[in-house]
């Protein structure tokens, strides 16, 4: 029973740093991000750049802002990320995922929401490696009979 409590205790204890930080990193095909979330008013940073200038599409925009969206946290959180690896989805992916469980760390009462809306799991999907004798991972050369 003591056990129980102590791992309660420890669930609930956020996880920030000297600067009022929370750190983590977030996984996605091949794209690796680390996240920092301070309180702030709402300023998104990827690479150096302001969120919207990085990912210009407005569905990778809205996939990085999801976690604040459902915890409704709009606007009350600084992030600095850096992201490197793969293409655009995939480094949008790796943010969000990072974004959500730095917010998890930095608030223990958003983990069943986050958990609840699938935020906080690995999306663990990679591409298909190519096979021998075959143009890409399925795509075969065209047959020809004669």
């Amino acid at each position: 029973m003591q056990l129980t409590i102590d791992e309660e205790k420890q669930q609930q204890e956020s996880k920030v740093d000297s600067l009022g930080r929370a750190y983590c990193t977030g996984r996605r095909k091949e794209s690796v991000a680390r996240v920092w979330v301070k309180q702030g008013n709402g300023d998104i940073i990827v690479n150096g750049r302001k969120v919207f200038d990085y990912f210009a599409r407005s569905t990778l925009q809205a996939l990085v802002l999801q976690p604040f969206s459902v915890a409704n946290r709009v606007g009350q959180y600084d992030v600095f990320c850096t992201v490197c690896g793969g293409g655009l989805s995939g480094q949008a992916g790796a943010v969000r995922h990072g974004i959500s469980k730095a917010l998890v760390d930095y608030e223990p009462s958003l983990r069943s929401i986050m958990k609840s809306a699938g935020l906080l799991t690995r999306d663990s999907r990679t591409v298909e490696r190519k096979k021998y004798g075959l143009m890409k991972a399925r795509r075969s050369f065209q047959f020809s009979k004669r």
